[in-house]
């Protein structure tokens, strides 16, 4: 294993896994799977970085890896270089501030919820009226998906809605580690939080930008040309 400095670790969210960022334009959704799970061990053994996942997060990964097919022989690579690891929530603490912002969000956000109910009775009631009190299943099943997307929009959205974001945050505070995501939600979450952040989409590459630099000549391996490498 070659001695490098870099020590880093990440907390992966399953929207890295299923970004369609990190796939090469002739890659099927398996391959890409597999290229990122080579990319992290190369990055383990030779960069002693370190990738987590909170057990909720790697089990509903894995559930959605066997419904599209995927081979058993990823889904081992993502159980050897994806360290599995509950986060300690009763020593892990959170900010009061953090908390009260939650709780103001949450009820901002049952009010927005309220007014998207609201207007989807009165279309629901417009509906009935150009139906001149004929009944139109189809117009009451519009305005019923409306309001679930629209709903579902106002109240989830950009927040934190289960408990496997709220593992994968407490986890990445626990170990000081990065949080890899594409869920804008957690990513506004995480500032919160103190955490670093970085895009699902960039991750590989980070990845491989790091394996590159330690092929490369560094100021402290100079060893050849008369530079003590020990000298930082």
């Amino acid at each position: 294993m070659a001695e490098y400095p870099l020590k880093q670790r990440f907390v992966l969210d399953t929207s890295l896994f299923l970004s369609e960022e990190i796939r090469d334009d002739d890659e099927t959704f398996e391959e890409g799977i597999e290229r990122l799970l080579d990319t992290i061990a190369a990055a383990r053994l030779d960069l002693n970085i370190s990738c987590y996942m909170p057990p909720s997060i790697a089990a509903e990964l894995e559930h959605i890896l066997r419904e599209r097919g995927v081979s058993e022989d990823v889904l081992g690579k993502l159980d050897t270089w994806v360290i599995k690891k509950h986060p300690d929530r009763y020593e892990v603490y959170i900010p009061a501030e953090v908390v009260y912002r939650f709780i103001d969000e949450m009820s901002d956000r049952v009010n927005r919820g309220l007014r998207v109910s609201e207007k989807a009775v009165r279309k629901a009631e417009e509906s009935k009226q150009r139906s001149n009190g004929g009944s139109k299943l189809s117009d009451v099943d519009k305005v019923i998906s409306d309001l679930r997307e629209d709903y579902r929009g106002a109240l989830r959205q950009g927040v934190l809605d289960s408990r496997e974001d709220f593992d994968l945050l407490i986890l990445a505070r626990e170990l000081n580690a990065g949080v890899v995501t594409e869920d804008t939600g957690i990513i506004s979450w995480a500032a919160d939080f103190g955490l670093r952040n970085l895009r699902g989409r960039a991750f590989p590459t980070l990845l491989e930008e790091y394996l590159v630099a330690l092929d490369s000549p560094r100021p402290w391996t100079k060893g050849n040309d008369g530079v003590d490498p020990d000298r930082l």
